[in-house]
């Protein structure tokens, strides 16, 4: 720890640009997990995939980000944090111009995945970098807010960036703007952004490089096909397939004296706990939101753009606390913040459900709000802790094992409250009196609201008694889901807290990277 004598040395103007130019970069990764939402239908237009293949397009690049981000926080820690990332932002622009002007899509899915690689560079290294150039507490914990909000707004403007280019040019040009943005970070980051490597630290084990891809990426396919599809057995097969290979890769962990995951960071409470807490509180906010998406449009029937313009405040709700959860952390401490966070974000997913229950718009945007109150504060306190209780030479390793806790909390939530409401969906529907439909239309009401909504609009007439049911019984599942969430976040704080109790946590001097 530091020594609480000695004042920390504060950011400079240098300090802070470096930050802006991580943020944009992070800003830009992000944006292209949901860039191409908007773009779809001109790639299909011009590429004509097929089903496959437009799957594989879509999802291909968050499965590469997840299966590489350990390798590349751990090769950030090994051969220098900045000579990665400007790795990463050099071949991020080149698959960039690849993927712009593929002409089949092969070529836009292998320009797809070389990007996920590249990008999976991006989040280790720039967190780890942040917490190099920020030694005084409060300035890391702002600097960390800022980097947060990078990710969200990414995920807020993509789409919108996307729609303006798309209503002027090609497809191709919401890859081409990411171009100029790696341009600036190559300029400016060798002046701007310190280097940082562990000096006693070997190469990269590549057969542990091999074992984690073949954990993580089947793991994440096979929750991906569940939120997809529905609940089906064979979709458990690449999950235990995963999680077999995943057991031989902790084996060979604790064999090398230079791991690529440090193991010994989990037998840090502070760090395990953490990651618990960020890992949980991505898995609810993902599965609420799906619902929420869906509601708004399947429920209530508002159109894509109502829906968006509705959501709105909530959206403002959280990058407003993205920049300002810094003064939470800063004014409560790390701990306290984590805990009360959560105590919120339950009490928002608690007035979700009944929202939900209720069919009430207003009230499910309110509720948002309220979650996001609490989620923001508590994703960016526990991401700050994770990396501030780890070593320093482990800092590139801890901010990647963050990250990809992050993408399974997402995968998991969306697959595992997705197939409950889907299951509670079904139950209810099992019921429903669908005499005068064929089978096949039958079939379709009963297996999906998004199926229902269209029969019901092809076949026109006054509301059937079949599509009140339908949405009921979405909102249902909606509200079941929201009300587990309420009750296990509670849980988690009573746990968070015993753990943060016992670990002795310096809230004045977490160690500097």
């Amino acid at each position: 720890m530091l020594d609480q004598d000695v004042m920390p040395e504060r950011a400079t103007r240098r300090e802070w640009i470096g930050l802006l130019i991580l943020s944009i970069a992070c800003l830009i990764y992000s944006m292209d997990l949901s860039v191409l939402f908007l773009a779809m239908p001109a790639i299909v237009a011009d590429l004509d995939p097929s089903a496959t293949q437009l799957l594989w397009i879509n999802d291909i690049y968050g499965f590469m980000v997840a299966g590489f981000l350990v390798t590349m926080g751990t090769l950030g820690d090994r051969i220098g944090r900045r000579k990665v990332l400007l790795i990463g932002a050099f071949f991020f622009a080149v698959a960039s111009v690849f993927a712009a002007f593929a002409n089949t899509a092969d070529m836009l899915i292998i320009a797809r995945a070389l990007l996920g690689i590249a990008g999976a560079t991006i989040a280790p290294s720039t967190l780890s970098l942040v917490v190099n150039l920020f030694r005084d507490e409060a300035e890391r914990n702002r600097a960390i807010s800022i980097w947060g909000t990078a990710f969200a707004l990414g995920g807020l403007v993509g789409p919108l960036i996307g729609g303006v280019l798309l209503e002027y040019f090609h497809w191709g040009s919401v890859f081409l703007i990411n171009v100029p943005i790696m341009a600036l970070l190559l300029a400016t980051a060798p002046f701007l952004l310190p280097e940082y490597r562990d000096e006693k630290a070997s190469g990269i084990d590549l057969p542990s490089v091999a074992l984690s891809l073949m954990t993580v990426l089947p793991i994440i396919y096979g929750f991906k096909k569940m939120a997809a599809d529905g609940f089906m057995p064979s979709q458990i097969v690449p999950i235990l397939g995963g999680l077999l290979v995943g057991y031989f890769f902790v084996r060979r962990q604790k064999t090398l004296v230079h791991p690529l995951i440090d193991l010994a960071l989990f037998k840090i409470p502070a760090f395990t706990a953490s990651l618990l807490v960020n890992l949980s509180g991505v898995f609810f906010i993902f599965g609420i939101f799906l619902f929420q998406n869906l509601f708004l449009q399947l429920v209530i029937g508002l159109t894509p753009l109502q829906a968006a313009l509705w959501s709105i405040p909530s959206s403002l709700v959280f990058t407003v606390m993205s920049f300002q959860a810094y003064r939470v952390t800063n004014h409560l401490g790390p701990v306290r913040t984590v805990l009360l966070g959560l105590v919120v974000n339950a009490a928002g997913a608690a007035s979700m459900a009944v929202a939900a229950y209720y069919s009430s718009l207003v009230g499910v945007l309110f509720s948002s709000m309220i979650i996001g109150l609490g989620f923001v504060p508590v994703i960016l306190t526990t991401t700050g802790l994770i990396v501030g209780t780890a070593p320093p030479e482990r800092a590139g390793s801890a901010s990647a094992i963050s990250e990809t806790s992050a993408e399974f909390g997402g995968a998991l939530g969306v697959a595992v409250l997705g197939s409950l409401g889907t299951l509670v969906y079904r139950m209810v529907m099992s019921g429903a009196d669908l005499s005068g439909l064929d089978s096949q239309s039958a079939m379709a009401i009963t297996s999906s609201l998004a199926s229902t909504v269209e029969i019901a609009q092809r076949l026109g007439g006054p509301t059937p008694t079949w599509l009140t049911e339908a949405r009921a019984g979405y909102a249902l599942g909606f509200a079941i889901c929201c009300a587990i969430a309420a009750v296990t976040l509670l849980v988690l704080a009573a746990v968070a807290k015993r753990v943060y109790d016992s670990a002795h946590i310096d809230e004045t001097a977490l160690q500097a990277h």
